[in-house]
């Protein structure tokens, strides 16, 4: 098929009609010049889906006039996205990030249109899904259409990124500098939880890791260690360093031995810089990334998560504020499994004791009314605050108790303490 080269974006998304259900590349590679021409062309169009996970800069399709015109349906909310869950104007859907794929490749949840960004072409006539490969690649197999943005800025990425440019419905074809996160700065807070979790990784241990204050503390805190892995849903600027110090090698891991594995990456020009044409990093489909029976081949899974609520039982909730959506389910217990089942794994749930400014204690006695337990109680290994570790594995519920009030906020101990007797029967 040959793609039809198109002279602006709305042209090329004029393809979509009414109905549809589309899936848009998301993370830093969301293709944000097609999505503010769809905003526009939505307004002609009935009943469109917008099937997402995290979308950077796409509030340009949250306004109140697509009422009618278009819905999400969000697999993970963002900035984007929350007001509108907030008020029953989209759509949330609890799903491990592994399984997002299967829903599409099993035809569970139908996709007309896939909307991408992509490098140029290559010699061989194939574009690159650059640096977010997540359930994209699966997204694009089964669509009946694709439409793409083709930015000379996009890293040409290895792994599972590559499609045939004769696979493109419509192309439209600009320079557009990526969304950059830089380094987060570390408070007091991210400093002293950043050395907590460090001082449980070992030599050799295999990594996942998020992006933000506490990864960024953590992975500044390993360059006397050696021989680590990666193989994460998401990695940011904090592993370069490590890299570049022969810290992080791959040495030790026997699913992509010597490569850094990733579904996505989001960080600075530095940090696309490094993975374009790098054949050390291997950005491969979400589904093998994030599958359980894949993470447990490595030896030594380190999976650090964190959460916005953990119960004195170690119930954790990751999604949810109550029943406010904030983010999702994600790959929190893919990789909390799969190194719960690997040889020397363990895993780490990593959060400041408190939140809104010191008024609220992360760790309660139950969870808020309708708050979703992302993490059970069962799978849990190490929760970590800026004051210590508690370790849940084995322990009872009087015991997981007094190791989470040990390691609460000061302020919050004897309340904790009182509640947990009241309500559980317990003396901690």
């Amino acid at each position: 098929m040959v793609p039809k080269y198109c002279a602006t974006a709305l042209e090329a998304v004029s393809l979509i009609d009414n109905d549809e259900f589309i899936w848009t590349h998301s993370m830093g590679a969301t293709p944000r010049l097609l999505l503010e021409a769809l905003a526009e062309h939505a307004l002609t169009r009935t009943n469109l889906t917008l099937l997402q996970l995290h979308t950077e800069h796409a509030e340009c399709l949250s306004g109140p006039e697509l009422e009618g015109h278009l819905r999400h349906r969000c697999y993970f909310g963002g900035r984007p996205t929350r007001a509108l869950l907030a008020e029953a104007r989209a759509d949330y859907v609890p799903v491990f990030l592994s399984e997002v794929p299967k829903l599409f490749r099993r035809r569970e949840q139908r996709i007309d249109t896939a909307i991408v960004q992509v490098s140029p072409p290559d010699k061989h006539g194939m574009c690159s899904l650059g640096i977010s490969v997540e359930a994209t690649r699966a997204a694009c197999e089964v669509a009946g259409k694709i439409i793409a943005h083709i930015n000379p800025r996009m890293p040409r990425t290895h792994g599972d990124s590559f499609i045939p440019l004769s696979r493109f419905d419509a192309i439209f074809e600009a320079p557009m500098e990526l969304p950059e996160h830089a380094l987060a700065t570390t408070d007091g807070v991210s400093q002293a939880i950043g050395r907590n979790v460090a001082a449980l990784v070992r030599d050799g241990d295999c990594l996942q890791m998020g992006i933000g204050g506490i990864p960024d503390a953590v992975l500044g805190c390993l360059g006397n260690h050696q021989h680590l892995g990666v193989h994460t849903e998401l990695f940011s600027d904090g592993i370069l360093s490590l890299v570049e110090r022969g810290v992080v090698d791959n040495s030790h891991k026997r699913f992509c031995p010597g490569k850094l594995v990733t579904g996505f990456a989001l960080g600075s020009r530095r940090l696309y810089d490094f993975v374009d044409d790098n054949p050390q990093v291997a950005f491969l489909d979400i589904e093998q990334v994030n599958d359980t029976a894949i993470i447990r081949r490595n030896p030594q899974v380190m999976a650090i998560n964190s959460a916005l609520q953990v119960d004195v039982t170690g119930q954790v909730c990751a999604d949810s504020i109550g029943t406010r959506i904030y983010s999702g389910v994600g790959g929190q217990m893919d990789f909390i499994r799969g190194a719960g089942l690997s040889e020397g794994g363990r895993s780490v749930i990593a959060m400041p004791s408190t939140a809104c400014g010191g008024k609220l204690s992360r760790i309660s006695t139950v969870l808020s009314p309708g708050a979703g337990v992302v993490t059970t109680r069962a799978h849990v290994h190490y929760i970590v605050t800026e004051y210590g570790v508690a370790y849940m594995r084995g322990k009872s519920i009087r015991e997981r108790a007094r190791s989470l009030i040990d390691i609460a906020h000061p302020d919050f101990r004897e309340q904790l303490a009182r509640e947990t007797h009241e309500m559980w029967g317990l003396s901690v």
